[in-house]
């Protein structure tokens, strides 16, 4: 069986760290495979940058998936062709740097990953997406069963029609974008994993990772304003899909909500499933 350890949306510096000294306790406790993580926001919660793609690579991670912030730092964009492992959405209009999806070789089989962006309520609006993935499934599928997919999008319905659409021809999808962990995990009648959100692994007391009083100085005042990233303890959320590498079928999906600890701090990690 395999398993596959999927992360959301890292929160700038307090998010990347978290993930960064976890990856390997995954693997080496939850028997983890194969590491995948969204870093659309771990540059100072906006984009990632070359270094930061760079780190989470080394730490473990076998591809990062992305979003709408994708090209938020400007360096990413020559960088993006040089390092297939981090994906943009696959519905850009043809001719876009970078890739939208990925076979890499493993020692349990290939293992496929597509990064695929909604539209609704979200800016800019890209290729249609329910296109774009019945056509990259079914040529991944002449290659591996075993097709992971990150959907960012901001609302439930489009993400969980998209899963439908593609149960049975996918191992799993999961959504991103929300930063807000749903609990709605479970596998489809043909045999895909399914959780609406992952969630983000970012600070704990925040709003969507960001500082709560700018937020609401928005909110109370229509102005525009700063949103760093806030500080204090982190926690992670993701999923642990299980699949058969034979039949790309998914058994078991788990939801992820762990406090990080850094090291020395001496307590037990805090899960909930």
């Amino acid at each position: 069986m395999l398993k596959i350890l999927f992360l959301g949306d890292v929160i700038g510096e307090p998010g990347r760290r978290a993930v960064v000294d976890s990856i390997a306790e995954f693997k080496e406790k939850r028997g983890v495979d194969f590491v995948v993580v969204n870093g659309e926001n771990a540059a100072n919660g906006r984009g990632i940058t070359p270094r930061i793609a760079i780190d989470l690579l080394r730490a473990g991670a076998a591809v990062i998936t992305s979003g709408d912030h994708i090209w938020d730092q400007r360096d990413i964009v020559p960088y993006i062709d040089t390092e297939p492992r981090l994906l943009r959405p696959i519905n850009y209009p043809d001719g876009t740097p970078g890739n939208g999806s990925i076979v890499l070789e493993t020692a349990k089989g290939k293992i496929a990953v597509i990064n695929v962006q909604g539209r609704t309520f979200m800016q800019p609006p890209l290729e249609n997406p329910f296109v774009a993935m019945d056509q990259e499934v079914a040529r991944l599928r002449e290659e591996t069963p075993v097709i992971f997919v990150d959907c960012h999008a901001e609302t439930t319905s489009e993400k969980i029609a998209m899963a439908r659409f593609l149960d049975g021809r996918i191992s799993a999808l999961i959504g991103t974008h929300t930063h807000t962990q749903t609990a709605d995990e479970q596998v489809f009648p043909g045999g895909t994993a399914f959780l609406c959100d992952a969630g983000m692994c970012g600070p704990v007391e925040s709003c969507l990772g960001r500082e709560i009083d700018p937020i609401i100085r928005r909110f109370l005042t229509s102005r525009p304003a700063q949103f760093p990233v806030a500080g204090g303890p982190v926690k992670l959320h993701g999923a642990i899909i299980e699949i058969d590498e034979q039949t790309g079928r998914a058994h078991r999906i788990e939801r992820v909500a762990q406090l990080y600890h850094p090291a020395g701090d001496g307590r037990e990690d805090e899960r909930s499933r």
